[in-house]
């Protein structure tokens, strides 16, 4: 008897088509999460070919993981979409401007030292002008993904170019563990502080931290993207990183990266050298809000006036199932206002690559959630994951919009230091 896929275990009942943002905005059978598994199915048993229409039902995916908390049925419908994403990129190859799209982003976003020469020209169009003349004379809006590009940049500064994570920071008081943080691509990159706002507040709560030099990538986005030899090579050289550390456990501070390592063992499966070694080390992946949760903490709160709602990053929420710990450490500074998102649960269009490809459909998404966050009054949103930030702030400034952004980690951070928090 053959092994039971999948998208066998899919009974068709329809609980994932309300929280699947593709089928809220677009209302097609063939863009819901059933839809697709259909089409898995029918690719599977050979009765179809992976031709530009099934690769396009495929293309709209966000991979935001909503369905599997309200499947009934338990589908893992991770593997499913992780299997048809593989089978595009070695079977149904890319070409033109889309080929080119995505050679640049897998060029580029799992490569740090790449990013941050990137940051320095970017910080060099801004400073130079150049960027204003060219968003004046609207020659981006020939090309939507790069006017997408050009939108979703950070104003870059000096720092971005230069900041620099020490190797070790001692814990303050008694030692109460020793922990390893895992610095990222883009958020090393277009988001310095968050990374420097961790290791504070863990040495503030009687962590060592060890940041390992020379860090690439995890391997996340090209799992996102079908490319698994790829994500196993980024993702056995980040490993043998952290072994060599000697660390309790491995802290990350971004939703998608922690998803991925979390079940990193998944991509290695069969393989003699790598298996138990990747299930080993995934065992001591921690988000930070997870960690901070289940430790007491000794580090004093001072208040912070503000009113915060709180975005749930699907990769965090969805799934790694981590929704009341983040909740929990903002409600704990005194003085802060918690806000909860309507429609919270909801993708705010980011999803990795997903707005550089399909700006269109992130941008219609995203512009729901806007909608909801704007709608709390809130003075600042709190995110997780850098992608979701970027995607959202961008849509804020095309409104003509400002709304202060900071990670949940840089909000306890400033009240332990008895500061009010916001990026600007």
């Amino acid at each position: 008897m053959p092994d039971r896929r999948p998208v066998d275990d899919c009974v068709h009942c329809g609980f994932c088509l309300p929280v699947c943002p593709t089928y809220v905005a677009w209302s097609e059978e063939m863009d819901s999460p059933r839809g697709r598994i259909d089409l898995m199915r029918a690719l599977s048993d050979g009765k179809i070919g992976l031709d530009g229409s099934a690769v396009r039902h495929f293309d709209t995916c966000l991979g935001c993981m909503a369905c599997m908390g309200a499947c009934p049925s338990g589908v893992r419908y991770d593997l499913v979409i992780e299997e048809a994403r593989s089978r595009i990129h070695h079977e149904h190859p890319r070409t033109g401007a889309d080929g080119f799209r995505r050679w640049l982003i897998f060029s580029l976003f799992p490569y740090p030292g790449r990013l941050k020469v990137a940051a320095f020209l970017l910080w060099l169009y801004a400073r130079s002008g150049l960027q204003w003349l060219v968003r004046k004379t609207g020659l981006l809006r020939l090309r939507p993904w790069l006017e997408q590009l050009d939108g979703l940049a950070p104003p870059m500064t000096w720092r971005h170019v230069a900041s620099r994570l020490p190797e070790r920071t001692p814990a303050a008081g008694t030692r109460r563990a020793r922990v390893g943080l895992v610095a990222g691509c883009v958020q090393k990159v277009f988001f310095p502080g968050v990374n420097e706002a961790t290791i504070r507040v863990l040495s503030a709560e009687g962590c060592e931290v060890v940041v390992p030099p020379d860090q690439g990538c995890c391997g996340a986005l090209s799992v996102h993207g079908g490319r698994e030899e790829e994500a196993r090579r980024m993702t056995r050289a980040l490993i043998e990183k952290f072994e060599a550390a000697g660390v309790d456990l491995v802290i990350l501070n971004a939703a998608g990266c922690g998803s991925h390592l979390k079940d990193c063992a998944r991509i290695f499966a069969g393989d003699p050298a790598w298996e138990e070694r990747a299930r080993a080390f995934a065992r001591k992946v921690k988000d930070v809000s997870e960690f901070l949760a289940g430790l007491a903490p000794v580090a004093p709160r001072h208040p912070v006036q503000a009113r915060v709602a709180y975005h749930s990053p699907c990769h965090l929420g969805h799934a790694q199932g981590i929704n009341a710990q983040p909740r929990a450490l903002l409600q704990a500074v005194p003085g802060l206002e918690l806000c909860e998102v309507p429609e919270g649960e909801h993708c705010c269009g980011s999803a990795g690559y997903y707005n550089l490809v399909e700006p269109e459909a992130a941008n219609e998404i995203g512009k729901r959630k806007v909608e909801n966050v704007l709608s709390t009054r809130a003075e600042l949103v709190a995110s997780a994951n850098p992608g979701c930030t970027l995607h959202m702030q961008h849509l804020l400034r095309e409104r003509g919009l400002a709304l202060e952004a900071a990670h949940p980690i840089e909000i306890l951070d400033a009240s332990i230091r008895g500061q009010q928090p916001g990026r600007g």
